[in-house]
């Protein structure tokens, strides 16, 4: 089967190749130093993961009265770290400094949809707060359910007192998309390792000034006459970037668009895509694992990216394969969900600490370990911000921030090293994907991200 003819003929974004994917490697240039919790957790009670700031509509960190507010998934830290998900709940940050910050509290008292919540964006408005978050779960349902909608919630408070910051509802919560079976797979005709329809991402276009929510999704690949096995295995790997646009200039009313760009026989998992614009140049990134590559090709856990002229494309991989950032083979899971912003001429990458206390080479084995082991392994904080230089379809990390550190817009980084490990004294491996039948997570849980459940 050609690689180039991968997609529905309704699909008529780019596409992520298997010949692309093939040329993966660490390179000096993309991968991040080793990592160690620099200093106490200033949150021990808590499992923090997945993080996005608050930005304005034209996509710069919002200024709230002298502070930079986040949103983080959050969990009680006495729970092994392999089940967060299953309670997941967005949690207020603020500061004013870009270094130290305050626990504001859960965002949502009560109400929000779904079982609990996973990623999203926020947007601060003219004084108006959207948050946009995936809905996971049946509201009703007793049992734990993985079906996923993008959502949002409006009508909150934000101010500022003496204390910082005060979020206050109430909350109104609607749902804003569902999968549509033609362009974005539901859940029933799903058969790959997990179901994605979540992490809505806000943008509003510079060049147009049209609003868009991006999201990841997975392309319908319904079997096929003449498909032998081996091509049935690769195409339940149906990754996406889905998008959809809001026609009236409304945050609230949202039509879905086909695909920016799909990845099917490639990675099943394109997680919190987005954009950021240099030199009125698009940059698409997400995120994926190891273990979501399709049989035939594989990539570390780490972030990846594309670029265009234009939002709608066409999309072409940065460094030739999309690899852009990921952790070391001596760490290859120290850290997860990087998410890219503009700070002057750099670009800058925040993630979290997963598991950087483990040496493995796959995640099957956490399980496996005692408990205090895993919590003991696990970091659940934010990780050391990343510093990356982009130079048109190319990229380097340049250096690294301390964790927790997301520089205000008046800060002045000290000068970057820029010096790469040396290309002599370099080596590379990665876990072959193939068939995750090992994988310790269930099928059908579409649970988000990244480590078995326990």
């Amino acid at each position: 089967m050609d690689d180039a003819h991968n997609v529905n003929s309704s699909s008529p974004g780019s596409q992520w190749t298997r010949e692309q994917a093939r040329q993966i490697r660490r390179r000096p240039k993309n991968v991040a130093p080793v990592a160690e919790p620099s200093g106490a957790d200033p949150f021990p009670e808590l499992h923090i993961w997945d993080t996005w700031l608050l930005r304005d509509r034209d996509g710069k960190i919002a200024d709230v009265n002298g502070q930079q507010v986040a949103f983080s998934l959050t969990a009680d830290a006495a729970l092994l770290p392999g089940t967060r998900h299953d309670v997941a709940e967005i949690r207020c940050f603020h500061s004013t400094d870009g270094e130290h910050w305050c626990d504001a509290g859960p965002v949502f008292d009560d109400g929000a949809l779904g079982q609990r919540q996973w990623a999203g964006s926020a947007l601060y408005d003219a004084g108006e707060l959207y948050l946009y978050y995936t809905a996971a779960g049946h509201d009703d349902d007793e049992e734990l359910t993985y079906t996923q909608r993008i959502a949002v919630a409006y009508g909150g408070t934000l101010a500022t007192d003496a204390d910082g910051i005060d979020l206050t509802g109430p909350w109104t919560h609607e749902t804003l998309l569902e999968p549509d079976g033609e362009w974005y797979e539901t859940e029933a005709q799903s058969r790959g390792m997990t179901y994605t329809f979540r992490d809505p991402w806000f943008f509003e276009d510079p060049a147009t000034g049209e609003m868009h929510l991006l999201f990841e999704a997975n392309t319908p690949t319904l079997k096929r006459d003449g498909d032998n096995s081996e091509t049935n295995k690769r195409r339940a790997f149906n990754g996406c970037v889905g998008v959809a646009t809001s026609s009236s200039d409304d945050p609230l009313s949202w039509e879905l668009q086909p695909p920016l760009l799909t990845a099917v026989e490639v990675n099943q998992e394109l997680e919190r895509p987005h954009i950021v614009t240099v030199d009125d140049n698009y940059y698409l990134f997400f995120c994926s694992h190891v273990h979501t590559f399709a049989p035939g090709v594989t990539g570390p856990d780490g972030l990846y990216g594309f670029v265009a002229d234009a939002f709608e494309g066409p999309y072409r991989p940065l460094n030739k394969t999309g690899l852009v950032a990921t952790n070391p083979e001596e760490t290859p899971f120290q850290a997860y969900s990087w998410m890219a912003f503009k700070y002057n001429e750099e670009v800058l990458l925040q993630s979290f600490l997963n598991y950087y206390d483990f040496t493995g080479t796959s995640l099957d084995t956490v399980a496996e370990f005692p408990e205090h082991e895993q919590r003991a392994r696990f970091g659940g904080t934010l990780a050391p911000t990343l510093r990356l230089r982009i130079d048109g379809d190319e990229t380097q990390l340049i250096g690294a921030l301390d964790p927790w550190q997301i520089p205000t817009l008046n800060e002045h980084l000290p000068p970057a090293d820029g010096s790469p490990l040396s290309d002599s004294n370099f080596t590379e491996t990665i876990r072959e994907g193939g068939v995750h039948n090992e994988y310790r997570i269930d099928s059908l849980s579409g649970s988000e991200y990244d480590e078995p459940l326990s």
